[in-house]
Parts: C-alpha cells; sequence; structure tokens
C-alpha cells in the first residue's frame, strides 16, 4: 500500500550546489527516507533556475515537492537518494 502522507525533517534540508539539488530527509509509514528535488525541478515550478535560493523555492513548492515524492517513493522506495 502506497503511503499517502510524507512528512519532511526541514532541518534535513541541504542545498547541494554541487550535484544541483535540494536533498531531503522525510518520513513515512514510520520509516526514514532519503530525497533528492533537482534544480531543474525547482526551475520547472518556479520559472526560474535556482540562484543562491534553492531552499527557498523548495519551501514555496513544498506540497507539490511531497506529492512528487510521494508518487516517487511509491515506485521505488530502495533508491537512495530518491528522486
Amino acid at each position: 500500500m502506497a503511503s499517502d502522507r510524507l512528512d519532511i525533517d526541514v532541518n534535513s534540508l541541504l542545498d547541494n550546489i554541487d550535484e544541483r539539488q535540494v536533498e531531503f530527509t522525510a518520513e513515512a509509514d514510520g520509516d526514514e527516507y532519503e530525497f533528492a528535488v533537482q534544480y531543474d525541478v525547482l526551475e520547472a515550478l518556479s520559472g526560474d533556475a535556482p540562484d543562491g535560493d534553492a531552499i527557498d523555492t523548495f519551501n514555496r513548492f513544498s506540497d507539490t515537492i511531497v506529492d512528487a515524492a510521494l508518487s516517487a517513493l511509491a515506485r521505488d522506495s530502495d533508491a537512495v537518494p530518491i528522486v
């Protein structure tokens, strides 16, 4: 059964500039998972490429990111990180 709730640990948010992604840990059904959202996704959501503001962009679109993360988790829960 796929989880319908994902709780992001906001203290885990990391702007990985070298990999061009925001990394975070989140909990679903009592299990912790590592996720990453690529800058390209943030740019598609906001219309602007991240430029020192990737975490802010992530926070603005967190509801959409949670939905996408739940889909990615359902597709492959063994990936590290789940992208």
